[in-house]
């Protein structure tokens, strides 16, 4: 009986590609201290460095993303992109997807002060809805929760996995009607002020511009003047010298 419950297992392990995966550490979020460590849509984790040390470096490491109740049956020997492990079928066809491929080279176990060792999952947003890219890492459709692992796969073979990570909740959207506004209990009496400034301000800027109207108006009307009449000087003869006759000058 024993001998039959262990085959039984050895069979169950087999059929969901546990059977002789070395599986490591779990993964892990990043440290709060770089910001954004969960938004609405997205989470980051730390990169797999220093975790699958004794695989070759053109095996290729996946991310699984799974909801928490696709663990326990998870497959390991169903194919990334399949229609199985496709992101535009999460969560309403398949309970859990592969994503952020890339090869064990680019996950060394050195690193510098400066290097930035994290995944942003759920960062890409042109793909989302393209079903010809099946591994997109689109955006989480919801809060959650959810669980990853990473899979370390040699062509289609598994080699190598982690543990899964402990069940990751994403921040929920508050409405914007929920959201106090700061300042409320003035807000009544700054629109009242408001909108007398406002008034003031008008009838300010009426007044000035009638202003400018009439000082226009004015200085365009013509002043008449009365044209000067024509000065006529007469001209007068002195008689005692025109008059008298020239033999008694």
């Amino acid at each position: 009986t024993h001998t039959m419950l262990s085959l039984l297992l050895l069979l169950l392990a087999t059929a969901h590609g546990l059977d002789a995966i070395p599986t490591l550490g779990k993964p892990v979020l990043a440290s709060s201290t770089l910001g954004g460590q969960t938004t609405a849509s997205t989470f980051v984790l730390e990169q797999p460095r220093c975790v699958f040390t004794e695989l070759q470096d053109d095996i290729v490491i996946w991310l699984v993303v799974a909801l928490p109740e696709a663990v326990a049956n998870f497959s390991n020997t169903v194919k990334p992109g399949s229609p199985r492990r496709a992101f535009q079928k999460f969560p309403q066809s398949t309970l859990a997807y592969m994503t952020l491929n890339t090869t064990l080279l680019n996950y060394p176990c050195d690193k510098t002060s400066r290097d930035i060792t994290v995944l942003r999952v759920g960062s890409e947003t042109t793909c989302a809805k393209d079903e010809l890219r099946p591994t997109c890492n689109g955006p989480l459709p919801g809060p959650g929760p959810y669980q990853v692992k990473f899979l370390a796969l040699n062509g289609s073979k598994p080699v190598a996995q982690t543990n899964w990570s402990d069940p990751i909740t994403l921040r929920k959207a508050q409405p914007s009607s929920s959201i106090p506004m700061r300042g409320s209990k003035h807000s009544s009496s700054m629109i009242a002020l408001t909108t007398i400034l406002s008034i003031l301000f008008a009838i300010l800027l009426a007044g000035l511009v009638a202003m400018l109207l009439w000082g226009s108006g004015t200085s365009g009307v013509s002043s008449t003047f009365s044209k000067p009449e024509a000065v006529t000087v007469r001209r007068y003869n002195t008689h005692h010298v025109y008059d008298q006759p020239a033999a008694r000058l």
